[in-house]
């Protein structure tokens, strides 16, 4: 049985993964965080944030699992940083969807 998602283009279902890895506003905040730093070790995460150690796991692994940030484990800590390479063709892949979205006529009859 096909889940509804199946049903879209392979390029809209994987968009709205990484929309979806985005949609969290911890989320946000740890990219944030990781891009003033070179490097980040978790515990600082969890010293920077509102959030217990287990939720910014949760998050940080969620991260992970879009390819939006690296980490490698260094003895008992974990370092983080950002995937450049992903975080540029998620712009572009974002870039091109609001270009296409503006460049829409606009829609006399109702707004």
């Amino acid at each position: 049985m096909l889940a509804k998602i199946d049903v879209f283009e392979p390029r809209l279902a994987a968009l709205a993964e990484l929309g979806k890895a985005l949609s969290h506003p911890a989320r946000i905040a740890i990219l944030e965080l990781l891009a003033e730093r070179e490097q980040c070790i978790c515990g600082e995460l969890v010293d920077e944030l509102p959030l217990a150690q287990a939720s910014v796991s949760r998050h940080l692994k969620a991260l992970k699992e879009a390819g939006l940030i690296k980490g490698e484990i260094d003895g008992p800590r974990t370092c983080y940083c950002l995937n450049k390479e992903a975080l540029s063709a998620l712009h572009e892949q974002f870039s091109g969807l609001f270009t296409s979205l503006l460049q829409a006529p606009p829609c006399d009859d109702c707004c």
